[in-house]
């Protein structure tokens, strides 16, 4: 398989949290580059806007995304 990310991702396992309208969701963050990461929640992906705030606390970071991809338990996201 050809990769055609514009950057490489690189496997992590930080636990995050996905905020929006001052409530915050719980997920792990499973990769992670410079563009965009893909995140893995313990409930249905369906209750996630399309558009959120990402916190990994364990790196200090806020980041604003959107979600470009989605599956039962994960989503792919861009930062904006």
């Amino acid at each position: 398989m050809v990769e055609t990310r514009v950057s490489p991702r690189y496997r992590v396992m930080k636990p995050a949290e996905i905020e929006h309208g001052g409530d915050r969701i719980p997920c792990t963050v499973r990769d992670l580059s410079v563009t965009g990461a893909a995140l893995e929640v313990s409930d249905s992906t369906r209750m996630i806007p399309e558009k959120f705030t990402l916190v990994v606390p364990e790196d200090g970071l806020k980041l604003s995304c959107r979600v470009v991809r989605r599956t039962n338990f994960r989503i792919g996201v861009e930062f904006e």
